[in-house]
This record gives C-alpha cells, structure tokens and sequence, in this order.
C-alpha cells in the first residue's frame, strides 16, 4: 500500500498564493501518472493539473504549476493568482508502474475570499 499525504491548503485572499504538496510514502522515480483534482462544493471532481502530460485544465493554466522533487518523493502544486472560484477540496492523486490501482491523498481545503 501507498499512502500519499496533503499539506498546503488554507485560507488566502483573492490574488494570493498556496503551495499544495503531497508527500508519497514510496519512492515516485516509477510513478506511472501523477495530478491535482479538486473538488468544489456540489461539483463533480475534476482533474486540475497532470503532472505526466502537463495539462491543466484551463481555468488555472498559466496561474497552476506542478513539480516534483523525487528526492523527497514528493509533489507540488503552486497556485498562483488565486480566484474565489479555485475554491475547492484539492486531491492528489497518483498510479506506479509496479502497482495495481491508484491511490488518493486524504484532501486538503483551498478556501479563496474575495
């Protein structure tokens, strides 16, 4: 089993930035597919940045970077220019060659005031 774990989220005004990471409890030099979804209230989860093929969705392109740091066996997701509308549960997400199914992170609120 994998267990990936969130850090980052909290409250920013509009215009601000947040750090989102998620910390792997293996190594990612083989993760297969790897990337941020976010839930909004009453929404259906989308997949916000993918980390394997660099695409966002593009409400946050050009305001969303993605990254690792293998040697942390960790991800990242900086937000910059946050919107009242980015506010949302942000999930990490992730697959390795080596193992079967996915596995999620626990979530970690991104609340933007306006």
């Amino acid at each position: 089993q994998v267990q990936l774990v969130e850090s980052g989220g909290g409250l920013v005004q509009a215009g601000g930035s947040l750090r989102l990471s998620c910390a792997a409890s293996r190594s990612i030099s083989s993760i297969k597919t790897m990337g941020w979804y976010r839930q909004a209230p009453g929404k259906q989860r989308e997949l916000a940045a993918d980390l394997t093929s660099g695409g966002r969705i593009d409400s946050v392109k050009g305001r969303f970077t993605i990254s690792r740091d293998n040697a942390k066996n960790t991800f990242y997701l900086q937000m910059n220019s946050l919107k009242p509308e980015d506010t949302a549960v942000y999930y990490c997400n992730a697959r390795w060659w080596n193992l079967s199914g996915d596995f999620w992170g626990q979530g970690t609120q991104v609340t933007v005031s306006s």
